[in-house]
């Protein structure tokens, strides 16, 4: 078995991470229901690529995702950073034999559980001895309260990630950042991060957190990376790749690089406009050096792009705007644990299975070399009842990942697409052999066509858990499909009315990239590198030197000319 460890550093990248193992958490459940629907019990997926399993001192056997999280302390709310499942009786205080003077012990309540995290609680008493439903949806375990009293808590009271997550943890999995001198609002630059990851011992103790998942893997296929690159944790980021480069070089990584919307926010502070820009710089430069591929995803209004046709989103809410990107990233990674493909592609659930070093090879191991991917998805997705539908499908394909250029001709665009869910004719599941079938032909009749095209298509749509958003319109039915007409008087539906949706996504390696790199480099160069750059001391206090500056601007300036070798902005001149 080829295994996936997944990393999560950062509060947004956290809020990603949590609605991703709600969805496998959800498929879990729904595949062990006897009364569920066939197309979750037949998933074809493997997810022992995600999760490991253990046991506990008193014997229970454990199933939990093989992970490593890391935030600010304080960040887990009301969880423990043991998690639920490996709790130990805290150790007896030792009396101080050295100090005889007065001693005051000034303690906290903890936070209280929302009613969503009550409810699991008691699900779970209920259920001792007995394996849990993960995807239940009933809420007879806790009379009290119902699943709607529990969808509406969830949409004006989520503070932190694990407010909605039902999951349960390995205590190796949660790392809190502790010992930060500064308020998190001043969190918010590459270097701050650096100097955060090597103070104390977190650089030591979370690269031991990673070894432990690493070293139990037989085979281990890839890193799945999310980071919150932002602020300070990117720094935090990118030394710990760099650690992850050195001692793992053989297995490659795969970066999500996530932002919020409410991130994107222009300031009025030249001084902070000045920081973010480089930071911005400094980061995709030192991120994009330790990763096989990365993907910047984060538009500055989700709300208002094309790709939330059908969505009803908040950009304030990271509650609800890292529920997209969570399914994006979801679908993306399906090939990564399907199973090997049966002797019949009409018999078969799945199909394209690939492991993240193929993926690799596929999209930055041809001719351009090009590391940096611009993702595209369709949320939910058409169904293929006819040729329309299907060209409507590439055509609805909008991007998450910001600043790219559109309608941009690429003779040697480079691309693997996943599918999953979606509707043929009727209300019918179409099967794998009709999907592939339809994308052929949408292609065969498109205007542009990629060099290389690689589709993955997975029956099982993706499965919609009690704790996702209400970010669906009234235009979306209950298990995806897309109406004519308005279903409800109200404007957004959540999981007790949708309870999965098809889905597309897509991994372009494309100079449509450029507008974002570009950026970047000239931003670096203008701030960082010129003589008399504005920002050569604010650089320095991060602590980079000159000929580190002048290397991420190489690093850039390489990216920008394999994608387009005769950009001004790649020559040596400034």
């Amino acid at each position: 078995m080829k295994e996936i460890v997944t990393i999560q550093v950062g509060s947004y990248a956290n809020f990603v991470g949590s609605h991703f193992w709600n969805f496998q958490d959800e498929l879990l459940g729904l595949a062990d229901s006897p009364t569920g629907d066939q197309i979750f019990r037949s998933h074809g997926l493997n997810m022992d690529v995600l999760y490991r399993t253990g046991e506990t001192q008193q014997g229970i056997l454990t199933y939990t995702p093989r992970l490593v999280s890391v935030d600010f302390q304080g960040s887990l709310g009301s969880v423990s950073t043991r998690g639920t499942l490996y709790n130990e009786v805290p150790e007896s205080s030792v009396d101080t034999l050295t100090w005889t003077g007065p001693v005051t012990t000034h303690t906290s309540q903890p936070l209280k559980k929302n009613l969503f995290l009550q409810s699991l609680y008691l699900e779970e008493t209920e259920n001792v001895g007995t394996s849990r439903d993960c995807g239940s949806r009933n809420g007879d375990f806790c009379p009290e309260v119902q699943d709607k009293d529990i969808v509406e808590c969830l949409e004006n009271e989520v503070q932190y990630w694990t407010d909605f997550s039902k999951v349960h943890y390995h205590p190796q999995s949660l790392y809190e950042l502790s010992g930060l001198w500064c308020d998190i609002k001043d969190f918010n630059n590459y270097g701050i991060g650096r100097e955060a990851f090597f103070g104390g011992l977190h650089a030591e103790e979370i690269n031991e957190r990673l070894r432990f998942f690493v070293e139990e893997c037989d085979l281990p296929q890839g890193i799945q990376f999310i980071i919150d690159d932002s602020g300070g944790f990117s720094g935090v980021a990118g030394e710990f790749l760099e650690n992850i480069a050195d001692e793992y070089t053989n297995i490659p990584v795969l970066l999500y690089s996530v932002r919020s919307p409410y991130s994107s926010l222009d300031s009025t502070n030249r001084k902070l406009t000045l920081s973010r820009k480089l930071h911005d710089a400094v980061s995709f430069s030192k991120l994009s050096t330790f990763s096989k591929l990365i993907v910047p995803m984060g538009l500055p209004s989700l709300r208002t792009s094309r790709m939330s046709k059908y969505l009803c989103l908040e950009d304030q809410k990271p509650y609800h705007n890292s529920a997209v990107y969570a399914s994006a990233i979801h679908s993306i990674s399906l090939p990564f644990r399907m199973q090997p493909l049966g002797p019949s592609a009409q018999l078969s659930y799945t199909c394209g299975a690939v492991d993240v070093n193929e993926l690799v090879q596929m999209l930055a191991g041809q001719a351009q070399q090009n590391k940096v991917m611009a993702l595209d998805i369709v949320m939910p997705a058409p169904a293929l009842s006819d040729i329309q539908c299907r060209q409507s499908l590439l055509e609805n394909l909008h991007p998450l990942t910001p600043e790219v250029a559109e309608n941009v001709e690429d003779m040697h665009a480079l691309e693997s697409m996943t599918i999953h869910g979606v509707f043929g004719s009727g209300c019918k599941r179409a099967s794998v052999s009709e999907v592939k079938d339809a994308v052929q032909t949408a292609y065969s009749t498109a205007a542009e066509r990629p060099r290389f095209s690689h589709l993955s298509v997975a029956q099982c749509p993706l499965p919609i858990p009690l704790p996702f958003p209400s970010i669906f319109g009234n235009l979306v039915g209950r298990h995806g499909e897309l109406l004519d007409t308005p279903i409800s008087e109200s404007a957004s539906r959540g999981s007790l009315e949708v309870h999965s949706i098809p889905m597309a996504a897509r991994l372009r390696s494309s100079s449509c990239i450029l507008p974002f790199l570009e950026n970047r480099l000239e931003n670096l160069r203008k701030f960082g590198i010129a003589r008399g750059a504005l920002g050569s001391e604010l650089l320095a206090s991060w602590g980079f030197g000159k000929d580190d500056v002048e290397d991420m601007g190489e690093t850039l300036s390489n990216m920008v000319r394999t994608l387009n070798p005769v950009s001004e902005l790649s020559s040596d001149s400034d």
